[in-house]
């Protein structure tokens, strides 16, 4: 296979920082919807936990696309729609922007009886939902919470269970790929394929094929804030399209305004780097690097994942990994994450003088 000199340049960049901070990584960049880099070093998968780029590339679809058809707006309250949601103050566009001021995370793995049925763990889960309090601060607090509160949300918009309406998303964002949520926690491919993610104490076993993320675990594998797996090419379709939204060529997509509308800043500068959904990059301290401008969009994952798209640059990187297997205390990849943008960048740079 031959490679180029950002690729070669990359590859090299990467071998000397990967040990003790990931057993290996899979990275893809693409200029104007070519792509540019493709690269893998050190011991790499097929398939990946995609942790919370299930976020953004199933949730912030579905929302787009119930916002199209009406079932919500910016000034619609949550409680209008889920009348046992406690807390009256609290808009739909609060959860997506994380400034619900509802906790980052809640044990829900721990409350829930795995003996029950998936509608009656649903069920404790909303009634656990319903004791949280919120806080009043007014900065934006990522909260995994919020978007399993999206999940009932999205569950009410499309009358029909998560998975359902995932298998509807696939359809019409990215039919053809092998994008999937692993229902009841059943692989679907042999799990030598899936990068394991964490000897996981709770379970007591490797995680391998089967989401990382316990309280999604617990809900049968099937999330509106973790869950999907995926491929290198499969993240890298997401991406496109979203890139293609925004440019206003998304085939049976959604309206190049409705995606332009959740890509742009939705909080106060100071308060949150949030659109609808969507991270944005905070200055000085962003995973997508110090090159992409404040106006790119992306996420992150907990196992080591994340997506970013810049539209002022249409570039975007994809990064894929399976760092929890170094403990999900390693703090080293997130100082990985944005040198490895800034490396693409500036090796793109020098690539096309």
């Amino acid at each position: 296979m031959k490679f180029s000199v950002l690729e070669k340049k990359l590859m090299e960049q990467l071998k000397s920082r990967i040990t003790d901070t990931t057993p290996g990584v899979v990275v893809r960049a693409y200029q104007g919807g070519r792509m540019v880099c493709d690269v893998s070093v050190g011991d790499t998968y097929p398939y990946y936990d995609l942790a919370s780029l299930t976020k953004v590339i199933f949730t912030v679809q579905a929302m787009m696309v119930a916002f199209e058809q009406g079932k919500w707006n910016l000034d619609t309250y949550v409680k209008d729609q889920l009348p046992w949601f406690p807390h009256s103050n609290v808009r739909v566009q609060d959860l997506l922007t994380h400034s619900s001021g509802l906790v980052w995370w809640f044990p829900f793995y721990k409350e829930i009886d795995l003996n029950s049925s998936l509608e009656k763990r649903r069920e404790k889960l909303k009634e656990i939902i319903t004791g949280l309090e919120v806080s009043d601060t007014p900065n934006s607090v990522y909260s995994d919470v919020g978007f399993l509160v999206l999940g009932f949300l999205v569950e009410e918009y499309y009358k029909d269970n998560l998975l359902a309406v995932w298998d509807g998303i696939k359809d019409k964002f990215y039919a053809g790929t092998t994008m999937e949520f692993h229902n009841q926690n059943q692989p679907k491919h042999r799990t030598s394929l899936y990068a394991p993610t964490e000897e996981c104490p709770w379970r007591k076993k490797l995680i391998v094929g089967e989401v990382h993320d316990e309280n999604c675990w617990t809900l049968g594998g099937v999330s509106t804030h973790a869950g999907l797996f995926g491929s290198v090419d499969d993240v890298s379709w997401a991406l496109l399209n979203i890139r293609s939204q925004l440019l206003g060529i998304a085939r049976y997509s959604v309206k190049q305004k409705t995606a332009k509308l959740f890509a742009a800043r939705a909080r106060p500068q100071g308060m949150g780097d949030w659109a609808l959904g969507y991270m944005m990059p905070t200055p000085g301290a962003a995973s997508c690097g110090s090159h992409f401008s404040l106006s790119s969009i992306g996420h992150t994952g907990f196992t080591g994942t994340s997506m970013w798209y810049d539209p002022k640059a249409d570039f975007g990187v994809v990064v894929l990994s399976n760092r929890v297997m170094y403990g999900r205390e390693n703090k080293s990849f997130g100082k990985l994450r944005p040198e490895i943008h800034n490396w693409i960048v500036e090796g793109f740079r020098k690539s096309a003088v």
